[in-house]
């Protein structure tokens, strides 16, 4: 069996044939598609910007954009709520370029099958070479082929939260400058 963490289930897997080319068209990558039985049952959409990130006008944006084709392909014949959300700091792996890019940070791996005895592994990501995820694990470095992989995500702690901020923070956004004047037109003094 194929592994595809995007969207597992064959369900899933049609929800992003239908979602992915709305999403890529907008300029967002698809990150995952889950269809969770719910009541009512909830079809949580992640995706980001190209170079990372995404904020709440982008996942309205998304959304807006994904009721109208859904409405039309209408795949889903019971009721449900559509959410669509950034991965998060502690974001699932879910495609190749995801080990790279995070590659030096901690990660959980769980496999569909035994290896070595054994389905979880959870180190730091060593990156990719021939087409197997790197992971130094207590044992030395590990190679996990992607099609292997039931789950991946990233271990929240605080390199992870530390670096995440770092990278968000932006000068221009902390000034102070442009909030120093109080605007009072229209106020009465009592």
């Amino acid at each position: 069996m194929k592994s595809d963490l995007v969207a597992i289930s064959p369900m899933d897997r049609r929800l992003a044939e239908i979602v992915s080319p709305v999403i890529n068209d907008m300029g967002y990558e698809l990150v995952r598609v889950r269809l969770m039985a719910e009541n009512p049952a909830v079809l949580q959409i992640m995706a980001e910007k190209p170079e990372g990130g995404i904020d709440v006008d982008d996942c309205a944006r998304i959304s807006t954009a994904l009721n109208v084709i859904l409405d039309v392909e209408d795949p889903i014949s019971d009721s449900y709520v559509l959410e669509v959300s950034s991965p998060g700091m502690d974001r699932p792996l879910t495609r190749m370029k995801d080990f790279e890019l995070y590659e030096g940070y901690e990660a959980k791996l769980e496999t569909r099958e035994l290896i070595d005895g054994r389905k979880r592994f959870k180190g730091v990501l060593a990156g990719v070479e021939d087409g197997e995820i790197l992971v130094n694990v207590d044992e030395g470095t590990i190679g996990l082929e992607y099609a292997w992989l039931a789950n991946a995500k990233l271990v929240l702690n605080d390199e992870l939260v530390g670096n995440t901020l770092k990278s968000r923070r932006n000068p221009k956004m902390l000034s102070e400058n442009p909030y120093d004047d109080i605007e009072t037109s229209g106020c009465e003094e009592k």
